[in-house]
């Protein structure tokens, strides 16, 4: 696979996180939402959940992290 049909490393950060995103969503498409994992992510997903269900407190809503990402990147 190239890259010479779009010179992602010439994108600002956020337009890139972008992109990956619009990857990332055609690949759970296309996939129906069932993305193979290996043991080792299964294992760490399923350790986030747990600390997560122990502290709920220490997470932030998916608005409030993609606000700070993009902050001031318009």
């Amino acid at each position: 696979m190239s890259n010479s049909a779009l010179n992602f490393r010439s994108l600002p950060v956020s337009e890139r996180i972008e992109l990956v995103e619009d990857i990332w969503d055609s690949i759970a498409e296309d996939t129906g939402g069932n993305v193979p994992l290996s043991a080792e992510q299964r294992a760490e997903l399923h350790r986030r959940l747990a600390a997560h269900q122990a502290d709920p407190s220490s997470s932030l809503p998916w608005e409030q992290v993609r606000e700070r990402l993009f902050k001031g990147t318009a």
